[in-house]
């Protein structure tokens, strides 16, 4: 059964406190509910377009330019060049999510938690419910260990935005050319324990 949106918004505020506000909206305008700091009802419907489009350079909301850094489907990122915050959305086909992050706030894990929050309101049914027991390990064993397939599903999810052009090499290409010496570092360590856990 779907959560509803301010419970959803709720909880995601409570999970990230870096987003200072969030909105849910239905089809191209309808506000379903949104944060009392945060009146996008102006910018809504143009914003909704423009990700629709998928192709445009930047959004405007509250009189704020944001340069989408990333806009598939299902998500866009955006981001103010001027250090004013970022804007993240997440969409399935009844719903979606935008909030406002704050300029310090980290995109990527705002993206990753807003993608889980976007699926707690769809009224589309599991074809396995939460509580339903199973005779046997519900979790696949692989060379005799078992993976957490809520942990699988989260990983590939990873995958799929490291392949999306407008994902990982998008961020990784803006605060190159921002030249942020603090990503660049942070980045560089990943680097590096990536090619330790896969010996390269």
């Amino acid at each position: 059964m779907p959560t509803d949106p301010a419970t959803v918004i709720y909880n995601l505020l409570q999970k990230d406190p870096s987003i200072i506000a969030a909105a849910v909206i239905q089809g191209r305008d309808n506000i379903l509910y949104s944060t009392d700091n945060w009146d996008i009802s102006p910018d809504v419907a143009k914003v909704i377009s423009s990700w629709s489009s998928l192709n445009a350079p930047f959004i405007i909301i509250s009189g704020v330019k944001y340069s989408v850094l990333q806009c598939t489907s299902e998500r866009m990122v955006a981001t103010s060049i001027r250090g004013e915050g970022h804007i993240i959305g997440a969409k399935d086909e009844e719903h979606k999510i935008l909030i406002y992050l704050e300029p310090d706030g980290e995109p990527m894990g705002a993206t990753m938690d807003t993608s889980r929050a976007i699926s707690e309101l769809s009224s589309k049914r599991a074809y396995v419910g939460t509580n339903t027991q199973f005779s046997g390990s519900g979790v696949a064993p692989v060379a005799g260990k078992s993976i957490d397939p809520q942990l699988k599903g989260e990983i590939q999810s990873f995958l799929e935005w490291i392949k999306d052009g407008e994902g990982l090499s998008g961020y990784i290409n803006y605060y190159l050319q921002q030249n942020n010496a603090h990503i660049i570092s942070e980045l560089s360590k990943i680097y590096n324990e990536l090619r330790q856990i896969f010996g390269v």
